[in-house]
């Protein structure tokens, strides 16, 4: 349960957020229409902050991997936030 309500946190965040990022959120549904491609995964652990900036990290180490965009697989708090994501490119 706290899977499911923390990745409903999370792309909930990325709808409102304003600020623009390195690689884009998808879903599941979109990742298919478009073709993307996937390319592995990232993960960002012990963050202590909103959701917008666990989307922010995610994002940005899925620039650094080349990967034009992200989807969110796991995440959970337990104090500290932890996810992963698919990369697609």
């Amino acid at each position: 349960m706290k899977t499911k309500f923390a990745i409903a946190v999370l792309s909930l965040a990325s709808v409102l957020s304003f600020g623009a990022s390195a690689a884009n959120l998808v879903t599941d549904q979109q990742a298919a229409e478009q073709n993307l491609q996937s390319m592995g995964t990232v993960s960002v652990s012990g963050i202590d902050g909103a959701p917008t900036v666990i989307r922010e990290a995610l994002s940005q180490k899925a620039e650094q991997q080349g990967a034009s965009h992200y989807r969110v697989i796991e995440a959970y708090n337990n104090g500290n936030y932890h996810a992963t994501a698919e990369l697609y490119k």
